[in-house]
C-alpha cells in the first residue's frame, strides 16, 4: 500500500478568479484550470488541456451541471467532463486530472 501525498501550492488570491467560471494558473510545466462554482461556493482544478483536441483552452470553458454534479464544457467542440472525477460526460474513453483545492485565508491552494 502507498501513502499519496498532497502538497499544497498557492495559486492566487480569490479575486484573481471569476464568479460560476474558469481561469488558468500555471504550476511549474502545467497548467490548471480552476473554477469557482459562486452560488454553490465550490471550487474545482482540473488540466487546462482538452484532451479531445489537445487545446489548453478548458479554462474558459461554461460550467454547469450534468444530473446535479459540477461539470465543464470545452469552449471548441463541447465536450463534457466532470468537475468532480474528470469523467468524459459523453462516454468516451478520454478524461482529464482533477486536483484538490482550499481556500485559506483568501486564497485558492491546488493540491498537487
Amino acid at each position: 500500500m502507498t501513502t499519496q501525498h498532497t502538497t499544497w501550492y498557492k495559486a492566487a488570491p480569490i479575486s484573481a478568479f471569476p464568479e460560476n467560471g474558469g481561469a488558468c494558473i500555471k504550476y511549474e510545466d502545467r497548467q490548471i484550470a480552476v473554477f469557482h462554482f459562486k452560488h454553490l461556493d465550490k471550487w474545482y482544478a482540473t488540466d487546462n488541456e482538452c484532451p479531445h483536441k489537445h487545446q489548453m483552452i478548458l479554462s474558459r470553458g461554461m460550467i454547469g451541471d450534468h444530473r446535479g454534479h459540477p461539470k465543464v464544457a470545452c469552449p471548441f467542440h463541447k465536450k463534457t467532463f466532470s468537475l468532480e472525477t474528470g469523467l468524459n460526460l459523453q462516454g468516451e474513453d478520454y478524461c482529464i486530472n482533477v486536483y484538490p483545492v482550499k481556500v485559506e485565508d483568501g486564497f485558492v491552494f491546488i493540491g498537487i
